[in-house]
C-alpha cells in the first residue's frame, strides 16, 4: 500500500497525499535528496479517512521522523462550494486520524503541513500572520479555508497535551507542471492555462476569464513551494502558522495576459462578471518569512508560466 525507497541513512519521511500535485513533487525531491521516503494516498490503498489504515501506515518497523501532511480534499471555488460539507469533514477527519495515530504509535514524529492563504479573512489585503484568525474566511472558499483553520486547532491541541511537534506553513496559490489536467480540479492558474490552451487549439477568437480579472493574487511556483517544505525540516514547533510569502501579487487579468503572450494565443481576453471574484487581494507579508528562510530565492513568475504552458502542451 505504501511506496518505499530505502536509499540512504538520512531521515525516514512519509508523504501523505503522495500522488497529488504537491505530494508527487515533494516525494520526488525528498528521494533526490537521499531520504528514506514512503508515500501513500487513497489511490495506493491508504484511505486516510480510515483510522486503522492510517495507523497501520504510520506504525512502520523503522520509526518515522517526519510526516508531510499534504493530503487534502479541495478543488475550484465552485467545487468547494458545491461539496462544502464533504470538503470540510474529509479534511478534518483525515487530520484527526493522523494525530490520533501519531499519539498512539510515535509521539516523536514531526508533522509538516501547508495551509492555503485562502484561510485568511476575506477582507485581507497584505496578509499578516497575527491577523490570520481575525475575521471570517471569504464565502467563496468557506469550507476549504475553514478546514485549514480546523487543522491548526487540532495540531495545537495535540501540541498542548501530547507535545507533538508540528510545523504549519501558510502558502499562496501554487501553480506549475504536474497538476491535474481537469480545470475544475487543478489550481487556479493552471486551470486558466488549460482553458486557454483549449481555446487556442479550437481557434476561439475569445477567451473568457471567470470574474472581473481585478482580484490580486500572490503565486508560488511549484519548485518554490517544495523548496520551502523541504527547508521546513529544520524548524520545530511552529504551530501557529508562518507565511511563505514574497509580498508581491499580480491581478488575474495580468496573469491572463502573460499566459496569452507566452502561449501565442491570438484571441481576445474577456471577463465574465457572472462568476464570483473571491477575495479582492491576497498578498502575504514576508516579514517573518525571511527570519526563518534566509536568502530564499523565488522563481520568476513569467518563466514559471512558460514552463507550465509547455507541460500542458505536451500533456493534453
Amino acid at each position: 500500500m505504501a511506496e518505499l525507497f530505502n536509499i540512504g541513512n538520512n531521515m525516514k519521511i512519509a508523504v501523505l497525499g503522495k500522488t497529488g500535485f504537491i505530494g508527487q513533487n515533494l516525494f520526488n525531491r525528498l528521494v533526490e535528496d537521499g531520504h528514506d521516503v514512503i508515500g501513500c494516498s487513497k489511490s495506493t490503498g491508504v484511505d486516510l479517512l480510515d483510522y486503522n489504515l492510517t495507523k497501520q501506515f504510520i506504525d512502520t518497523e523503522e520509526p518515522l521522523e517526519v510526516i508531510y501532511n499534504v493530503a487534502s480534499h479541495g478543488g475550484s471555488m465552485r467545487y468547494v462550494r458545491d461539496y462544502a460539507a464533504d470538503v470540510i469533514s474529509d479534511n478534518l477527519q483525515m487530520t484527526l486520524n493522523l494525530y490520533k495515530a501519531i499519539n498512539e504509535t510515535n509521539r516523536n514524529i514531526k508533522v509538516i503541513q501547508p495551509f492555503s492563504n485562502c484561510s485568511y479573512p476575506g477582507d485581507s489585503s497584505v496578509q499578516h500572520e497575527e491577523n490570520w484568525l481575525n475575521g471570517d474566511v471569504h464565502k467563496s472558499v468557506f469550507s476549504f479555508g475553514n478546514s485549514k483553520r480546523g487543522i491548526y486547532y487540532i495540531s495545537k491541541c495535540y501540541s498542548d497535551q501530547y507535545k507533538i511537534n508540528t510545523v504549519n506553513l501558510l502558502f499562496p496559490n501554487t501553480y506549475g507542471p504536474g497538476d491535474s489536467t481537469d480545470p475544475n480540479h487543478t489550481h487556479a492558474l493552471n486551470g486558466m492555462i488549460i482553458r486557454m490552451l483549449h481555446a487556442k487549439r479550437n481557434g476561439d477568437d475569445k477567451f473568457v476569464v471567470w470574474g472581473t480579472g481585478q482580484p490580486v493574487r500572490e503565486w508560488a511556483y511549484i519548485d518554490d513551494f517544495i523548496e520551502a517544505l523541504v527547508k521546513a525540516i529544520d524548524l520545530d514547533n511552529v504551530v501557529y502558522p508562518l507565511n511563505i510569502g514574497q509580498e508581491r501579487g499580480y491581478s488575474i487579468a495580468e496573469s491572463a495576459k502573460m499566459i496569452k503572450e507566452e502561449m501565442g494565443y491570438e484571441g481576445e481576453i474577456v471577463f465574465d462578471t457572472n462568476y464570483q471574484d473571491g477575495d479582492p487581494v491576497k498578498i502575504m507579508s514576508k516579514e517573518h518569512f525571511h527570519k526563518s528562510f534566509e536568502d530564499f530565492q523565488w522563481y520568476d513568475h513569467r518563466q514559471g508560466i512558460a514552463n507550465t504552458i509547455k507541460y500542458y502542451e505536451d500533456k493534453i
